[in-house]
């Protein structure tokens, strides 16, 4: 089972690519190294304050990607400099 995630957030903190780009690489290594998804900063590249990102999780069943995903998305929704928009679903 293939599940992934859409998250867009907003990093209101950020003054510039730099700023932006700091926060995402800390959330995003800490979630590389302590869950078996794979993550990409997916839309707005260029923009200072908001963000788009894919995670996907390859499972057995479906209950073990979600259980990878839902880890992931509690790390990026707990981090204290942005605040996430929207989330999306996908199973395949």
């Amino acid at each position: 089972m293939i599940g992934s995630v859409i998250v867009e957030a907003v990093i209101y903190n950020a003054q510039s690519l730099k700023d932006k780009r700091a926060v995402l690489q800390s959330i995003a290594s800490r979630i590389r190294q302590q869950y078996n998804v794979s993550l990409v900063e997916s839309d707005h590249q260029d923009v200072w304050q908001r963000t788009e990102w894919a995670i996907v999780s390859v499972g057995t069943a479906r209950t073990q990607a979600e259980k990878e995903l839902q880890r992931a998305l509690a790390v990026i929704d707990n981090h204290h400099s942005l605040e996430v928009t929207n989330i999306t679903w996908e199973w395949l």
